[in-house]
């Protein structure tokens, strides 16, 4: 059965995420407020900033920007600025 959460990120009823994928307080805000799709879209952005950047997740500092990135993202509707990218006109 599948869980409906209010996602903060669409603004809308949409499916949950199947169990907790964060630790701590932010994971369990981000699986009670954040749908699959909404972490989907997370995860695109998440890579090309690690791709673009160079960043390390074995590094406690490039963790902890991401950390930064992913509650501007999810939570205050910042879209993520790689310097030098330009998005594909749709």
């Amino acid at each position: 059965m599948n869980r409906t959460v209010f996602c903060t990120f669409l603004q809308r009823e949409a499916e949950g995420l199947d169990f907790q994928l964060y630790p701590g307080e932010l994971g369990k805000r981000i699986f009670n407020e954040i749908s699959k799709e909404a972490w989907r879209q997370w995860m695109s952005k998440q890579t090309m900033l690690i791709n673009e950047k160079k960043l390390s997740t074995m590094n406690p500092e490039d963790r902890k920007l991401l950390e930064q990135e992913m509650t501007k993202f999810l939570f205050e509707g910042h879209d993520i600025q790689i310097d030098g990218y330009t998005p594909p006109e749709k």
